[in-house]
């Protein structure tokens, strides 16, 4: 009886939330948004960024973001990539972000820009970890730390994007990543799914004897690109320059 008329005191807090309109977006949000091109993968609108950095550089970087954000994750770093790639490119995976609400996206948008023949280089996170290892499988032939938290300003981004066309609704379907990473275990270790530290380090140095791991300071978290843009980027340059 009693899970009877809570259903009934829920409806109208439901009803409520479904109809609270989406957080007006920040003028830097804003700018990210208008700056972006969209694209058409299989009807459904996809959000991208695509920039132009150094002239007659030949290198590519496509990032990936994490769960529940989007492409203005790495916002906070992107011109320092420009200053090193000629094509800094970034997408709101399908139901993310300003994309309407995955790897074969990743392998379209890539096409619709010309470049499935071009050496890529890819940087991703949280989410977009699985799309990369899927991409990598395909072509073989606490969220912030204590002292690096976001701004009031810079969660209600996170969330302006979380919530841009009813996202917000589709956020548990997209979750089944969670229950791949258990299925598909083989292709990147059995522990991945939480990659616990220092195990997952020392299973990783065992298993690639040319790995390059930087790690940053121990309050750093889940969030590098937002929490140390210069750490996480001369991690990240090191690591392309040792090629």
């Amino acid at each position: 009886m009693r899970e009877w008329w809570v259903q009934i005191l829920a409806m109208p807090l439901l009803a409520t939330y479904l109809h609270i309109p989406p957080p007006q977006l920040s003028p830097a949000l804003h700018s990210w948004k208008t700056s972006g091109k969209l694209f058409t993968y299989k009807g459904l609108h996809i959000f991208y960024q695509d920039s132009v950095g150094v002239v007659g550089s030949p290198e590519i970087v496509v990032l990936l973001h994490g769960f529940p954000t989007s492409s203005y994750d790495w916002y906070k770093i992107w011109e320092g990539l420009t200053l090193r790639f000629h094509r800094v490119i970034a997408l709101d995976f399908l139901g993310f972000g300003f994309s309407d609400k995955a790897a074969s996206i990743m392998e379209a948008l890539l096409r619709h820009l010309g470049l499935q023949n071009s050496r890529i280089n890819l940087l991703s996170h949280d989410y977009g970890d699985i799309v990369a290892q899927e991409l990598l499988y395909r072509g073989l032939t606490p969220v912030f730390g204590p002292y690096t938290r976001p701004s009031e300003s810079g969660l209600w981004d996170m969330w302006a994007g979380i919530r841009n066309n009813d996202g917000n609704l589709v956020i548990d379907s997209l979750l089944q990543y969670i229950n791949q990473r258990k299925k598909f275990r083989r292709r990147w270790g059995p522990l991945d799914p939480i990659n616990p530290y220092p195990e997952f380090l020392e299973l990783y140095r065992k298993t690639l004897s040319r790995s390059t791991v930087s790690i940053l300071d121990d309050h750093i978290s889940h969030y590098p690109q937002l929490e140390d843009l210069i750490g996480f980027l001369n991690a990240y340059m090191g690591f392309i320059n040792s090629f």
